[in-house]
């Protein structure tokens, strides 16, 4: 039967014998789990924390992550995902919006002062943070005075006797990860407890993760990516090392994996084994490792392509082992749930396009979608449609078996000759050059209308041939994908995000139409 809270969720795994997870190497049964959010839950309720009210988790992978979460579920109150990467700028303004009354957070994690940050903060951003818990591995007190504000140890909060009184409501929101916006604000996406079990229910069924599987979680919780895997099955560490995780793929039998082509790549490199593994999910993220899936290949790794938002979260689809290399390499496949729908919209006619037409995509998802933008109602009602559906703002296609095709973001997209292009399309063709180890491809206006411009980072050592690079794009594409110009940089300006850093094409743009000028 599947339970409609989540503390109804980790009660039914209680009796358990294997391990809810490990936390590097140490196994942690699911009871410990239990009796630690129900500990911190009494701990965040006699620092005043009540349903409805939202918790700041500014933390890496860790049991006290989870344990901090189900404690929030239990009382009704929203645990608020904080990136570790943020700084004071990024931090103050989550804090400040989300109206957040407590913060937890590890002062001495990776030697960063993450004191100093929150001390850098705007004091009035902080205003309404009554409380800071002060998690600790080194036995170190606490600081007395962050901020001025009351610093609670989170070993002496999980001493306390383990709250039995049940709040959770399964129509209550309980998580908010942020958007990765690069010029306006991040947006609050709001889960419920409802959705966010029966996602991951649907999770374990569609990708296959039986009762004897182990998953490596890889990408941070903090984001939906990691968020939705561990709602699955763990394997924790704080911090990403693709040699830890090649001896933990053994260690732990590891059979599931989802992670960025840049981990898939790290542990290629480090010649993992892989033996063990029955899927492994990746999204693409880096133009550099666009053959991911080939190299993959090569190891006689079958790498699957994902699909997911924050709105309808994480593993929302996938694609199949079963398909040749070149459609597994796709983001997108077939949504794990049943209830879910696709379909792609012309973004300037507004009409619902046939198979195989790219245009918006827009996803019905019952079982997975959020609640809305945490105190944002406008933005929530322009990201729906009038029948449910959730405008995803990607560009990509269906296809008639029930999957469909993600290319990339329509801010993003091209519109050349009056096609929609993606740009992975022309970079792909770029990269075949030899001496470019990536590419992006941006559109500026010129007097003939829009025209692709490409960036390419070059291999040590290489120089760029322009001339023979549009000449190859010329033999490869139409006429109108073909780079008007090819300029290299030495970085693609990039946004930190939750599982991966992002490029930013917009600054891309500015840069080209500098140059064009």
């Amino acid at each position: 039967m599947i339970p409609d809270t989540l503390p109804a969720l980790l009660a039914q795994r209680v009796n358990n014998a294997a391990p809810a997870l490990f936390d590097r190497g140490r196994p942690v049964a699911y009871r410990e789990l239990a009796d630690g959010s129900r500990r911190f839950a009494r701990g965040l309720r006699r620092l005043g924390v009540r349903a409805g009210d939202c918790v700041a988790l500014w933390l890496p992978n860790l049991p006290a992550w989870l344990s901090a979460f189900f404690a929030c579920a239990q009382l009704g109150a929203i645990a608020v995902s904080v990136n570790t990467r943020f700084r004071s700028h990024e931090l103050a303004d989550i804090l400040y919006r989300s109206r957040a009354r407590v913060l937890v957070f590890w002062p001495e994690f990776k030697g960063i002062d993450f004191a100093g940050i929150l001390a850098a903060c705007d004091p009035q951003a902080l205003e309404r943070l009554e409380a800071i818990v002060v998690y600790g591995e080194s036995g170190a007190a606490p600081p007395s005075a962050v901020l001025a504000r009351p610093a609670h140890a989170y070993a002496a909060l999980v001493a306390e006797a383990p709250l039995p009184e049940d709040s959770a409501n399964p129509h209550a929101g309980c998580a908010i990860f942020t958007t990765s916006g690069t010029t306006k604000a991040p947006k609050f996406v709001l889960h419920d407890q409802q959705t966010v079990i029966r996602h991951a229910f649907d999770v374990v069924s569609g990708f296959g993760i039986g009762a004897d599987a182990t998953l490596l979680l890889a990408p941070p919780l903090c984001g939906v990516f990691g968020f939705c895997g561990a709602m699955a099955a763990f394997v924790l560490a704080p911090t990403w090392d693709a040699a830890q995780a090649a001896r933990d793929l053994i260690a732990h039998r590891v059979t599931h994996l989802n992670g960025t082509d840049e981990a898939c790549a790290q542990m290629l490199d480090c010649g993992a084994d892989f033996s063990h593994l029955r899927f492994f999910g990746y999204a693409a993220f880096s133009p550099a490792h666009a053959d991911i899936v080939q190299r993959g290949e090569a190891r006689g790794l079958k790498l699957v392509g994902l699909y997911g938002a924050s709105e309808i979260q994480a593993l929302f689809a996938r694609q199949q082992e079963s398909a040749p290399a070149a459609e597994r390499g796709l983001g997108g496949g077939r949504p794990v749930s049943a209830a879910a729908r696709v379909r792609a919209r012309d973004p300037e006619g507004g009409a619902i396009l046939p198979h195989g037409t790219p245009g918006e995509l827009e996803f019905l998802a019952p079982a997975s979608r959020m609640v809305g933008y945490h105190g944002n109602s406008e933005a929530t009602r322009e990201a729906f449609t009038a029948d449910g559906y959730y405008r995803s703002g990607d560009l990509g296609y269906t296809l008639a078996d029930g999957r469909f095709v993600y290319l990339t973001r329509m801010g993003d997209s091209l519109r050349l000759a009056g096609f929609l292009v993606s740009p992975a399309e022309i970079e792909s063709v770029v990269q075949e050059v030899p001496g470019i180890s990536a590419c992006q491809v941006v559109a500026v206006p010129r007097a003939e209308g829009l025209v692709p411009v490409a960036f390419v980072l070059l291999q040590e050592g290489a120089t760029l041939d322009e001339k023979a690079v549009i000449a190859h794009a010329s033999a490869r594409l139409a006429r109108y994908k073909i780079p008007a110009r090819v300029f290299s940089i030495d970085a693609f300006p990039v946004t930190p995000g939750a599982n991966a850093t992002k490029i930013q094409k917009g600054k891309l743009r500015e840069i080209a139409e500098a140059l064009l000028h």
